[in-house]
């Protein structure tokens, strides 16, 4: 065949194969077969270049190879054009709302147990947890409950099937003895976790709630030690302002144990009604680990001393957000979840 002829038709099948276009894959698998088939049109090219003189087979060696990588280059790329705009098609959820969807919000009593894990983690605080049914040894024989502690009692205590030994945990204080009873000082931990109260649910009361509880023991603990935590937490949660203030009080399983009040975060210690004039909010119960804690965890209270502190998640929360209703933690009323959209 006469070389200007063969170059005139690549030329004019390249101009073809450059507008070829398909909208669907049998399209595509039709325009393969046109051109790419053993009998299709590039092929039958190959076939007329038996016939060009030696001295122009290269010349058009180069083009006929030339339009078939276009051919196949070209068929390619429009069937990958359809699979992915078909699988974008199969992604395609046509029942959802044509309206934005809101974004959920992290509830509150979440953002202050994650905050207060954050304060105590740059101590040195590592997370402990334990499990929420537990057994009498872990909740009140470990921390020094006697016998006859009302704590035992039914009215305050959830026991599983009538057993006395078997119980939902009234503290994140039986994660302490468990920690206690398989590790050696130094022990820094902090335990957030639900616990459980036979209490009548109420505004200002609920039959579960939130606590985070510390633990520290080593050796030479003291209540300095203690008293710098608490002042520590109390204004990297409530402000650089914020003053502390230790009450004697008594917990079985502190001596000396205290309560500590901040001064209030609303009218700034003056006295107001949210914390009853007095210019003080009670937020925690803290005190040195008694030395039986130690002993009936295996641990020397001669070498070792201790402290531990808790306080109610809520409690933290109503503080920082004014939180009139315990109920409201619980309920999940999305208009209540919405207010703390900005929080995050």
């Amino acid at each position: 065949m006469n070389t200007t002829v063969m170059i005139d038709k690549i030329n004019e099948l390249k101009e073809r194969i450059v507008s070829l276009s398909a909208s669907s894959l049998e399209e595509v698998e039709a325009l393969r077969i046109k051109y790419l088939s053993k009998k299709g049109e590039v092929s039958a090219l190959f076939n007329d270049f038996k016939s060009v003189a030696p001295e122009e087979k290269r010349t058009v060696g180069q083009a006929l190879n030339e339009l078939k990588n276009m051919a196949t280059e070209r068929i390619a790329a429009l069937r990958e054009a359809l699979e992915t705009s078909d699988s974008a098609a199969d992604d395609l959820d046509l029942t959802r709302t044509a309206a934005p969807l809101p974004l959920g919000t992290r509830h509150p009593l979440s953002l202050v147990r994650d905050e207060i894990v954050d304060i105590f983690s740059r101590l040195g605080f590592t997370i402990a947890e334990g499990p929420e049914i537990e057994d009498d040894w872990h909740v009140f024989s470990s921390l020094n409950f006697a016998a006859d502690h009302p704590a035992r009692d039914m009215q305050d205590t959830f026991f599983i099937n009538r057993t006395p030994d078997v119980l939902l945990r009234t503290h994140t204080s039986s994660v302490q003895s468990r920690v206690m009873e398989r590790t050696q000082p130094p022990i820094r931990i902090i335990c957030p976790g639900r616990v459980y109260r036979n209490e009548a649910i109420s505004a200002r009361a609920h039959c579960f709630f939130h606590q985070v509880e510390a633990l520290y023991v080593d050796k030479n603990v003291s209540f300095a030690d203690l008293r710098q935590t608490l002042l520590y937490f109390a204004r990297e949660m409530f402000g650089p302002e914020t003053k502390i203030r230790l009450r004697p009080s008594y917990f079985p399983f502190t001596e000396p144990s205290a309560e500590m009040d901040i001064s209030c975060n609303l009218c700034g210690g003056k006295g107001c009604s949210f914390c009853k004039h007095t210019g003080w909010v009670e937020i925690l119960g803290c005190g040195m680990v008694d030395p039986n804690v130690l002993r009936a965890c295996g641990i020397d209270p001669d070498v070792y001393s201790g402290f531990a502190l808790g306080m109610g998640i809520e409690r933290i929360t109503n503080l920082k957000y004014q939180v009139k209703d315990l109920r409201m933690f619980s309920e999940n009323d999305v208009r209540f979840l919405e207010e703390f959209t900005a929080a995050h």
